[in-house]
């Protein structure tokens, strides 16, 4: 027997919808602030994934620009019909407080790579959209409806989750008809939101995350022989949850999709997050798995092992397919396109921070404002796919005041990040210093763990890195060669999802890449030769062939 290892797609990859067309699975994931928007994987297998497309990457389907940290794209939901891809998300512009700003679009293609259409606005009653196609050729929209007054939803854990709006979809005239109706208040677990329609024989079925995306997250199931209801939950409540085992490797499991094999074997998706032994925190974020489901003689699904607890190792019912080949894992800058591993933040421009094109081989960020923007930030980075890696890359910066500064980050959003960065001292001239922000929400006050700064002299590359164990973060420089450490040992723990703000206002995960930022507004030039990531921890080598993210 062949088995499936989770997660299946590690590193931040939460909310994950899933699309089968023929013999290919699609897996759609939430990218929030990071452009371009939705990441698109690819499997025949269902355990060796690869990222083939991200479809919102112009400035008519996407503007995060003062989108807040964890803001922008949320779950999106993949499917197909009527021979093409249709693909909704939200955009959340407003996060804290009592309102939420979110808007939900549509867009299509006639193929998983494009082009992709400019998007059709939707609604923005509520955030996470997805679109089920009934089998009579009708179309109907859902999402979670959010209500500002504190006092009048329906959840009881909290009242803005106010339960599951429908409303037809009209594919001719790009809109909404008919009334819409809130068809679905949860369960008594509450904070229902993350719903998603499947039909089979006679019952549609009605599945949700509930709990909150934290460590209470769960899959809930309900069901009706009418799309509009009224539904009956599941015997158990919960598809799945690991929100009463503390212990499993696999934890706030929830939010996901049900796809069928050709065969009608089941499967269903799911985010979940892999938290530091000690500390209960996720530098990778939330991440996607996959659990084999059955169908019972009750007529509803259950995990085929038992029980609630998503498994790590998942029956295979396919036959066992050729690893893609191993990535390499230096990273070059040819004309043409960052590899695919490398995104950026908010800015549909992005000749307006990076250029691959003003030094041949080297990739140039054009350093605008601070680390930690929410407009126009120039660090171009990559996720932290493993508990343990090296980075390292090489950089020509010639700063000429302590406002120019360009390096090295391990980033998660303003509020959690540690950067080794070359600026200037008045000191010393052209020298090293590391900047962190260790959680301080909501201030974002910084400390500077180096003491005093590390001359270099005026021009020349330098070479930097950063080593990441678990939970400790080291940086290093070269000049000559020689590899040196510099500063002390740092938390690497604080850039997760539970650090700062904690886990239900940070929905990303820990990333690693290229800085530069120019507060005196003379956008000066900061040029990468290379980027190196190195897995180190014990499933690296497995991970980097099987994964392509």
């Amino acid at each position: 027997m062949t088995t499936i290892r989770n997660p299946i797609l590690r590193g931040f990859n939460p909310d994950p919808s899933i699309c089968r067309v023929g013999e290919d699975y699609y897996i759609a994931t939430s990218t929030f602030e990071w452009y371009p928007g939705v990441q698109i994987h690819h499997s025949r297998d269902l355990a060796n994934w690869r990222l083939v497309r991200r479809p919102l990457e112009r400035a008519s389907q996407l503007d995060l620009r003062g989108d807040p940290d964890s803001g922008g794209v949320w779950a999106p939901c993949l499917s197909y019909a009527d021979g093409r891809f249709w693909l909704v998300y939200t955009d959340v512009k407003r996060l804290d407080g009592d309102f939420k700003d979110a808007h939900n679009y549509l867009v299509t293609a006639p193929s998983i790579e494009g082009p992709w259409s400019d998007p059709a606005a939707v609604n923005s009653s509520g955030f996470d959209p997805s679109l089920f196609h009934d089998d009579d050729g009708r179309k109907w929209f859902v999402n979670m409806i959010w209500n500002y007054r504190g006092d009048a939803g329906a959840g009881p854990k909290h009242p803005a989750f106010s339960g599951i709006l429908l409303q037809e979809w009209d594919a001719a005239s790009a809109k909404l008809i008919g009334q819409p109706k809130n068809i679905f208040a949860g369960s008594a677990h509450g904070l229902v939101e993350g719903p998603h329609l499947f039909k089979r024989d006679v019952w549609y079925y009605l599945t949700t995350a509930e709990g909150g995306t934290g460590y209470e997250h769960a899959v809930t199931m309900a069901r009706s022989r009418r799309i509009d209801g009224p539904y009956e939950l599941h015997p158990n409540v919960h598809l799945l949850t690991s929100k009463d085992a503390p212990n499993a490797v696999l934890q706030r499991a929830g939010h996901g999709q049900i796809v069928e094999t050709p065969d009608g074997h089941v499967y269903h998706t799911h985010l979940c997050s892999r938290p530091l032994a000690g500390v209960k925190r996720s530098p990778l974020g939330r991440e996607t798995a996959i659990q084999r489901c059955v169908w019972r003689d009750d007529g509803w699904l259950y995990l085929a092992g038992g029980g609630q607890v998503p498994a790590i190792e998942v029956e295979s019912l396919f036959e066992a397919q050729a690893e893609p080949a191993r990535r390499q894992k230096r990273a070059v800058f040819p004309p043409g396109g960052l590899p695919p591993d490398f995104q950026w933040l908010r800015t549909p421009y992005p000749d307006r921070i990076f250029s691959l094109s003003a030094r041949p081989g080297w990739l140039r960020l054009i350093a605008r404002e601070s680390i930690g923007s929410w407009f126009e930030q120039a660090l171009v980075a990559r996720r932290q796919e493993h508990f343990a890696y090296r980075a390292e890359t090489e950089l020509d910066f010639r700063p000429r005041t302590f406002q120019q500064a360009a390096g090295l980050t391990a980033y998660y959003n303003r509020h959690k990040f540690h950067c080794l960065a070359v600026t200037w001292d008045e000191r010393v001239g052209r020298a090293l210093t590391i900047l962190s922000c260790e959680g301080d929400y909501p201030e974002g006050r910084l400390r500077f763990p180096l003491g005093s700064p590390v001359a270099l002299a005026a021009e020349g590359p330098v070479r930097l890195a950063v080593s990441v164990d678990y939970a400790k973060l080291q940086f290093a420089y070269a000049l000559d060669g020689a590899w040196r450490d510099i500063g002390p040992p740092l938390d690497a723990s604080i850039v997760s999802d539970e650090a700062g703000g904690g886990e239900h206002r940070s929905f990303t995960g820990a990333f690693v890449g290229m800085v530069a930022f120019d507060v005196s507004g003379a956008a000066i030039g900061a040029d990468f030769h290379y980027f190196d990531y190195d897995a180190r921890d014990e499933e690296a080598a497995q991970t980097l062939e099987s994964d392509g993210g």
